[in-house]
């Protein structure tokens, strides 16, 4: 496989990074509708430098958007996964756990001590790449969502850094 480059976003992997989200989307893996084609990726509160993207042969195959979850002092240490999508096409190859290991590496370095997640019971292959990371279950938000004509729990997932 060619060397797989990760590094943060930028402003110009709007386009693949809409077309990514469009081509990932799953009733297993969100909550919100499908977004229509070429749909805006980023906006005021998912900004280009929220994100982690790899590239494979100068292709945008993967992101991961990386946050302080709750911007307050007494939370400075957390920072939460709220989004990974890796393209089919690339999928199998360690694009997954190589993002979740650049993501550790980011978190530290802004200083966090402690990595979050949400991941929907039904996302199994995600959660399986989870806890191969050393992510735990901490909580069940039983019936969370209804999706797809069916209550699904949410489960929050972490892991210290």
């Amino acid at each position: 496989m060619t060397e797989v480059i990760i590094r943060k976003a930028r402003a110009e992997d709007e386009p693949a990074l809409a077309d990514l989200n469009w081509g990932t989307w799953s009733p297993a893996s969100e909550i919100t509708p499908r977004p229509p084609r070429g749909a805006q990726f980023f906006h005021e509160a998912s900004r280009p430098e929220d994100y982690l993207v790899a590239e494979l042969e100068d292709r945008v195959v993967a992101y991961l958007r990386l946050v302080q979850p709750i911007p307050v002092p007494s939370a400075a240490h957390v920072r939460q996964i709220q989004g990974l999508a890796v393209d089919e096409s690339a999928r199998n190859n360690g694009i997954g756990r190589a993002m979740l290991t650049a993501a550790m590496a980011e978190a530290r370095r802004q200083g966090a001590t402690r990595l979050t997640l949400h991941v929907l019971a039904t996302n199994d292959e995600a959660r399986r790449l989870y806890e191969k990371s050393g992510f735990a279950l901490e909580g069940t938000l039983h019936g969370e969502f209804f999706v797809d004509g069916r209550y699904i729990d949410d489960l929050l997932l972490a892991r210290a850094l």
